[in-house]
């Protein structure tokens, strides 16, 4: 082994502090970079040669050698944003992303979404966020497919709906003194009923319309109750309401078939004409009432009707909803961002742009729903970088000096060749 091996492995310093010098350079570079992972250079020996001595035989190395560059994928920091569409990670999770016309599945960590001219929601690149969309008639279910693009298609106006179910929780004061009953009530005589409450329904044309149901207590002693409803507070249209509410000795609704809960009392009203030309409406009543030592009083009433809406706003909750609102008051879930999980993220590689393509070194792919195991989501956030400055300039330190010590080897390599050459004078 000559001198000049020496140089040589001088030489590998040299060349591999330079490229940890890179790694620390680019850390430092993406320090502001969102959802932003650093790396680490690690270093190995090259021991490739054999020397003879008194002792026998002995190795000597030949410099030093990058092994690999590996991704740090600890979590970053959050920063509060006033996007409704930036999301941030707490977890392993990665965001899924597709580009139009192309097959290939890219992963990222970077949440600063926005929605494109055909109602896309996008990555700033224009990458298409991932996620499973939920039914258009139930809105509260997933459909069971692949996740697909995210997408808006209402941006203008959604149709109205017709309402076919209505529920009054009411409560009907005990001490009430009956009256003559639902047939004869008379709509300027407040003494002819005992309570009245109304609602606002929706006809197919999304025109709101005020239906007003009126009670009589007809038997004090059976305590039954008989109904009748207006609407548009119109006396010709007052119609009776088949059927009596009973109530037992508790205020509850009387329990006939006695299988300990209160009987349900819920009547088809209609068919409901309509002036304007919307088609006929038959509404689904239910009467959540009872009847307590408490003065008359509506508790809540839902029904399921709403006007024409345009598209006011479209947010992401923290489940990872994409939830588009209309002005009209209906809110639409659109879709559940999905997020994938890897067995070994270290095989994940680089694409740019915030982005990672998974290799055959990844192992398994989970893609799934948000949760404990996929990773939260947190709205109005961003994940800012890992990059922890202190420790990049500490290595930045260590690296200069190998690379300043290996430096000095070739100097001083060349000056004992000098001093060898000059043995021949």
């Amino acid at each position: 082994m000559g001198i000049q091996s020496a140089m040589f492995s001088g030489v590998s310093g040299l060349n591999t502090n330079s490229q940890a010098m890179s790694v620390i350079g680019n850390n430092l570079a993406n320090t502001n970079t969102i959802g932003f992972k650093g790396s680490r250079s690690v270093f190995s020996d090259l021991l490739s040669s054999s020397v003879f001595g008194s002792g026998g035989l002995s190795q000597v190395g030949r410099g030093v050698g990058l092994s690999i560059v590996d991704s740090i994928y600890s979590q970053g920091t959050f920063e509060t944003t006033s996007s409704d569409t930036d999301v941030a990670i707490e977890g392993a999770g990665f965001f899924v992303l597709k580009e139009p016309g192309n097959d290939t599945t890219y992963y990222s960590r970077a949440g600063a979404f926005r929605f494109d001219e055909n109602g896309y929601l996008v990555s700033p690149e224009g990458l298409h966020v991932q996620g499973k969309a939920f039914d258009s008639v139930n809105n509260d279910e997933l459909l069971p497919t692949d996740p697909t693009d995210i997408q808006v298609t209402n941006v203008g106006l959604i149709p109205a709906n017709a309402t076919s179910e209505l529920t009054f929780t009411t409560n009907l004061d005990e001490n009430s003194t009956p009256t003559a009953g639902a047939a004869s009530i008379d709509l300027t005589n407040k003494s002819t009923y005992n309570y009245s409450a109304s609602a606002q329904i929706f006809d197919s044309l999304g025109e709101s319309h005020l239906i007003t149901v009126y009670w009589c207590l007809v038997d004090d002693v059976e305590n039954q109750w008989e109904m009748a409803y207006t609407i548009d507070n119109d006396s010709t249209t007052l119609t009776q309401i088949g059927g009596l509410l009973d109530f037992d000795e508790k205020g509850l609704r009387a329990d006939a078939d006695g299988d300990g809960i209160p009987d349900e009392f819920t009547v088809d009203i209609g068919p409901i004409s309509w002036i304007n030309g919307a088609a006929d409406s038959t509404i689904s009543l239910t009467m959540d009432t009872t009847q307590f030592d408490s003065d008359s009083i509506v508790i809540g009433q839902e029904q399921n009707g709403y006007a024409a809406g345009e598209l006011t706003n479209v947010t992401i909750n923290g489940d990872g909803i994409v939830v588009a609102s209309y002005s009209n008051g209906r809110q639409i879930n659109i879709s559940q961002l999905v997020l994938a999980k890897f067995q070994n993220p270290g095989g994940l590689q680089l694409a740019g742009a915030n982005r990672y393509i998974a290799s055959s070194e990844v192992g398994t792919i989970r893609v799934g729903l948000p949760g404990p195991e996929l990773g939260k989501l947190f709205t109005n956030s961003l994940e800012q970088s890992n990059v922890d400055m202190g420790q990049e300039f500490v290595k930045m330190i260590t690296t200069q000096r190998g690379f300043q010590a290996n430096s000095k080897i070739i100097t001083t390599v060349d000056e004992m060749l000098s001093e060898l050459i000059n043995l021949k004078r």
